[in-house]
C-alpha cells in the first residue's frame, strides 16, 4: 500500500481487537493459488482459531509451531481456498522480504490483549 491512508481516530483503533496467540498447527493449503500454510492458532480464552497465510517464503511449516503471533480477531471470516480463515495474522509485507510476522518481544499469555 503505497502513499497515505485515511486517518482514524483513537477509538476507532481501539474498536480492533489485535491479540496474541501461539501457532499450535501448520499445514499446506493445497487449494490456495499462492504458496499458503492453514495455522491453528491457541488464544487462550478466547479459543482456537483457523487462519491461511501465505508465509512459506520465509517460514518452514516446523518452524512456525510454538511461535506466537499477533492477530486481528474480530474481522469476520474469509473462506481462502476453501479455508474458513477466522484471524488475520500480521506481518510486514514487501516485494523483497515477502511476509515477515509481527510477534510480541517476550512471550506472553496466548489471548493478551495488544494496545
Amino acid at each position: 500500500m503505497k502513499g497515505s491512508a485515511p486517518e482514524v481516530t483513537f477509538e476507532e483503533f481501539q474498536r480492533v481487537r489485535i491479540h496474541a496467540g501461539t501457532i499450535v498447527e501448520v499445514a499446506p493449503n493445497t487449494r490456495a493459488r499462492v504458496p499458503a500454510y492453514v495455522l491453528r492458532i491457541d488464544f487462550g480464552p478466547l479459543g482456537m482459531r483457523t487462519s491461511s497465510a501465505q508465509l512459506t517464503r520465509n517460514y518452514a511449516a516446523e518452524d512456525l509451531v510454538g511461535r506466537q503471533v499477533v492477530a486481528v480477531m474480530n474481522f469476520p471470516p474469509k473462506r481462502i481456498a476453501g479455508v474458513k480463515s477466522e484471524v488475520l495474522v500480521l506481518g510486514t509485507v514487501s516485494e523483497d522480504e515477502g511476509v515477515v510476522l509481527l510477534h510480541p518481544s517476550f512471550p506472553v499469555a496466548n489471548g493478551t490483549l495488544v494496545a
